[in-house]
Parts: C-alpha cells; structure tokens; sequence
C-alpha cells in the first residue's frame, strides 16, 4: 500500500506525460533580437507571436479578421476609425491591455514598418476616450487602414505595454512583456543556446478556430524549447530522426531526401505561397548610390543561377519577374526587362556606360542561414562577370541584420549589398514592400529616395477601386526597377519537418506555436 501511494506521490511530480509538454523546436536561425519592431528579422517575429498580440489578424485566405478588437466602426467619411478592445485582454505582469497602450505601440511601429510609416502619413491623430478603446483620426480617408493594423509579417504592429513601447523607434527595446500566448522566459535565454517560451494561463483567446494569424490561439503544451545551437544541417536531421526535437522549421533542401523516407517523420508545407528572394542595394554610398550603377548590377543578376544553387529541386522554386508575389493580385512582369531579359553581355556592357569606377561592393554573407547563405556567392560571381570587384565579407546572420542598419560608409563598417528571403504576405503589395519604398533615410536598410516613386504609392493608398490598383502597382514596380531600388531573385517554399506525433500546424506566413499538439 506505501509503495502504491509512493508511486502515486511521484506521478503527480513528475507526470508520465511530462515530456509531451514540452515542444523541442530548431528554429531558422538564431534568435539575438529581441524587437519584433526595430528589426524586419523573422527570428524577432517569431518571438513577437509567441508573447504580444495583434489588433486584427489575415486568416488563411488573406482576409483581416479581428484579434485583440472585439468591434469598430469607420465614419461615412472614412476619417473617423473608432476601435473596442474585447475584455481579459492582460500583459503579463497583470496590467490590464488599454487604449493608450495600443496608441503608444502603433506610433512605434509607425516609425518603423514601411506600411505603418505610409498609414502615418493619412494620420492626423490618435486618442482612447476609455481604457478599452481607441480612435484613429484621418487627414483623410486611405484605403488600408484594416490591412495595415492586421499586416500578418515584418513589421508586425504588436501591442507593448506603454511604458516599453515608448522606447524611441531607433532604440531597442529591453522588455518583452507582452499579452500573448507565451511568456519570455528571460532567465532561461541564452543567445546563441536556447530560448524558451512558457505557457500563459492566463491568456483568454477567441472563440473561433485557428486561421492564419487569426482566430483562437490554444496553447495545448506547457513550453516551447528553441535549439538556437544546433545549425549544422546534418546534425539537425538527426536529432530529428532520432526524436531529439519535435521540430525543424527549416530543414536545408538537400536534406528532403531522408526526411520524406523516415515514416516517424513528415515534412508540412504550412507556408504554400512561399518566399521570395531579393539582394539590396544600399542607394547611399559608392557604387550603387549612381542609377546606372544599379541598373547594370541588375542585369547581371538572372534569377536561375541563384534559384538553382540555392535551392536546386526544381519543385521547391520557380522564377518571378515581379517585386510583388507572383500569382497574387500585383504579380506582374511590368518593367523587369532591365532584369529578367538581360544577359551577361549586356550586363557587362552597361557596367562599361555606367560610369563604375572600380569601387569594391562590399556583399554580405551569412554563414548560418541555410536557407540564404548561398546566395551571395552567386551574386559575388555574377558581379564579377559584369565587370564589378566584389568584397564579400562572411558573418553570422544577426551581425548582416545589426550591420545592414548601419549607415556608415563601407569602409567604416558599412556595406554596400546583403541578400535575403520576404515572406509572400511582406512584399505582395506596393505598401506593404518595404524594398519599394523610397523615403530617403526612414526607408528601409538602404534607403533609396525618389519622389516620383513615393507620389505613385500614395496613389495606390488612396485608391479603392482594384483595376486602379493595380495600374498604381504596375506603374510602381516600372519605376522601382527604372531606379533599381533592389533585385528581386524569384520564389521558393521551404516546408518544415517534424515528427509524426506532432499535429495543429496553422497554415501562415511564419512558423506559429499556437494549436499545436504532442499526442
């Protein structure tokens, strides 16, 4: 009988489930952001979904749907927004979730997100004439009000606290209290390591079922462990494959192969409209502070030799001339001649007329994201055949985002080139891409300016009507690639991997730990 009650006492210690509580996740890179609204870095919005919320969300058909607002209203005039926030809604300290929090957060982001800084250009005011509301006042009406407070990707307008979301737009803030699903385990992160993520008991989520960044988030384990130390690509498919974590969010493409023929394991594409690939130029320094410049780098750089080194199966890409998601409303072939119908010769021809005087392009390499790191060794080659010197320059993944903010010269620690991957949803639309927007020093890292071009996406702000649209949106991406803000390289998804006993995945645009399940 002791024996029995002694193994009864145990049991509730130490539950037989207890390591079904816990979900053991290798993230896509390192996690060292801790600011989901300083940095456009996926790692920093995955950790921003785990602990804040939204005002609204886009469910799995792209449409907005109310997250934190339990109901709103817009004036006939459309200048007049006027937002309730459901009740329970509490940061994590037990501070109720007010008006003045969420007016001090959209400010922030506002500074910061290229969608946000376009909506502040329509906002005359914001208040909160009770602690569960807001209003928006507009100079006048803008048609994205909605899809803005709802932008599923970077930025993310999450709601902080007041007292963290007054932290000045360039500084970082220190404080990851949110009212999310998670908590931040602070005492337990170790950059470089591990994060960690507990379950918040406390969070009351909606009713409806899981969509997108939309709907109920259910919490139906007690932590989430990211492995921020496990890079090496094999070894990740071993852990994997030997039951050590639950989940690799983005296995290296050459290792489908053993992971589609191992049955305790399956690969889910929760993200089926994919990513897109893009090299940045910085528009400040030499060379690429010169149009034609930029024009001949874009002729040099065709999709296909950086689709197939970097990703290689055939299934997984495809080519796309837009800088809009293609097979979206804006995708369109519209003015990418310069890119998608050049070749080499012309390329090495246009570097010639440029004016290039030999000024090394300083290209940034990242050596621990798979899922990029290849690309900047095509663009090296590339370059080099037009007629360019090349620098290319290797380093972790969170030291190309810290130094991309820089605006240094390159030879006092700036740069001049760095490559990366836009979830579909962050570069669809001509607000929502921060790559097109051109405001000079607010826009995003390399900060191109021109007037013509911020005239046409205002346009598109103000339009309601879809054909108009997408005119705007054409016209745009013509002038974009005229002033060659970026280089748009094409479209790939990248499926994650987990082990079978794992069920819930939400399809969206990141990696979301919401309604997942160990069974």
């Amino acid at each position: 009988m002791r024996r029995t009650l002694a193994l009864l006492a145990l049991l509730l210690v130490f539950p037989v489930n207890a390591q079904d509580q816990v979900l053991r996740v290798v993230p896509h890179s390192n996690l060292n952001i801790l600011d989901p609204i300083w940095t456009t870095q996926y790692m920093a919005r995955n950790h921003g979904y785990m602990v804040y919320d939204t005002l609204f969300g886009t469910d799995e058909k792209n449409k907005i749907q109310p997250q934190m607002v339990e109901k709103w209203t817009e004036s006939p005039d459309h200048r007049l927004w006027t937002f309730t926030l459901r009740p329970g809604l509490a940061f994590h300290d037990g501070a109720p979730v007010t008006g003045e929090d969420v007016i001090a957060s959209l400010a922030r982001w506002g500074k910061r997100d290229a969608m946000g800084q376009k909506l502040m250009t329509f906002v005359e005011r914001m208040d909160a004439p009770s602690p569960n509301s807001f209003r928006i006042f507009l100079r006048e009406a803008c048609g994205f009000v909605l899809e803005a407070l709802g932008k599923p990707s970077s930025n993310v307008p999450f709601i902080m606290p007041k007292r963290v979301a007054d932290t000045p737009a360039d500084k970082q803030i220190e404080d990851a209290t949110g009212s999310g699903p998670y908590i931040f385990a602070k005492d337990e992160f170790k950059p470089g390591d591990r994060a960690v993520y507990r379950r918040n008991a406390k969070y009351v989520p909606r009713k409806e079922p899981p969509s997108g960044t939309a709907g109920g988030k259910q919490v139906y384990v007690e932590r989430v462990e990211w492995n921020l130390a496990l890079r090496d690509a094999q070894s990740q498919v071993n852990a994997l494959l030997n039951g050590e974590i639950d989940i690799l969010e983005q296995p290296a493409f050459e290792s489908y192969p053993p992971l589609k023929a191992d049955k305790s394991v399956q690969v889910v594409n929760s993200n089926p409209l994919g990513f897109q690939y893009m090299c940045r130029f910085n528009h400040l320094h030499p060379p690429f502070n010169n149009q034609k410049v930029r024009q001949a780098a874009l002729a040099a750089m065709a999709q296909e030799p950086f689709l197939r080194a970097q990703v290689g199966v055939k299934e997984f890409y495809h080519s796309c001339p837009s800088m809009f998601t293609c097979n979206t409303p804006y995708g369109s072939p519209k003015g990418s001649d310069i890119q998608s119908k050049s070749n080499m010769k012309k390329a090495q021809e246009l570097v010639k007329s440029s004016g290039y005087d030999g000024t090394p392009v300083v290209l940034m390499k990242p050596t621990d994201l798979a899922a990029i790191q290849k690309l900047p060794e095509v663009a090296a080659q590339l370059l080099r055949q037009a007629g360019f010197k090349v620098d290319l320059q290797s380093m972790d993944w969170n030291t190309v985002v810290t130094r991309r903010a820089k605006k240094d010269p390159p030879s006092q620690g700036g740069w001049n080139m760095f490559c990366t991957a836009w979830v579909a949803p962050d570069i669809w639309n001509p607000i929502a891409n921060p790559a097109v927007g051109a405001l000079g020093e607010k826009s995003w890292f390399g900060w191109p300016a021109d007037d013509q071009l911020e005239k046409l996406r205002d346009q598109f702000a103000r339009a309601t009507e879809e054909p108009k649209k997408k005119v705007l949106a054409e016209q745009i991406q013509a002038r974009a690639f005229e002033i060659g803000t970026h280089a748009p390289l094409g479209e790939y998804v990248n499926p994650l991997a987990a082990r079978r006993n794992v069920t819930g995945f939400v399809t969206g645009p990141g990696n979301l730990y919401w309604n997942i399940k160990k069974n």
